[in-house]
């Protein structure tokens, strides 16, 4: 009896995760940007305190790389389906072009909680602004089905 209720509850996630609900695309784009963000925060760590870089410039060096990162994984993780698990320049393009929204919510943040807290403390609460905003474009514009597109299994 465990064993059945076992077997289908792992089918029902299965399902689930197939069906792609928006819930489980959250957390999959949370894990991949767990990742990024360790990326974001050393790259920018690295370029602002041993590289002595401005923050915009740090920050702006840490998102090229984080982003570059995050189109991988999110194509052939959390979007796989919308994306069919392809890399093209073009969708890696359009997906930068939307995450510079969250680039600019990003910077915003760090540069402005500078003057009232630790630098290090205002880029991960920039880290969290940014996700609110690039989980949102990602989602609704980049990877969004298209009608009448083919899907492939994910």
């Amino acid at each position: 009896m465990p064993m059945e209720w076992l077997s289908q509850l792992a089918r029902r996630a299965l399902d689930a995760w197939h069906q792609r609900a928006i819930a489980l695309k959250a957390l999959s784009f949370a894990v991949v940007g767990v990742v990024n963000s360790a990326v974001d925060f050393g790259g920018f760590s690295f370029a602002y305190y041993y590289l002595a870089l401005p923050i915009v410039t740090a920050n702006v060096l840490a998102w090229i790389v984080a982003v570059s990162g995050s189109y991988v994984m999110n194509s052939l993780t959390t979007f796989a389906r919308e994306s069919g698990r392809v890399l093209t320049l073009r969708a890696y393009a359009g997906f930068a072009a939307s995450q510079v929204a969250g680039l600019v919510a990003n910077t915003a943040t760090v540069v402005i909680a500078s003057y009232f807290m630790p630098v290090w403390v205002g880029k991960v609460l920039a880290i969290g602004v940014s996700f609110l905003v690039n989980f949102s474009l990602s989602h609704f514009v980049v990877f969004r089905k298209r009608p009448g597109a083919p899907q492939r299994e994910g």
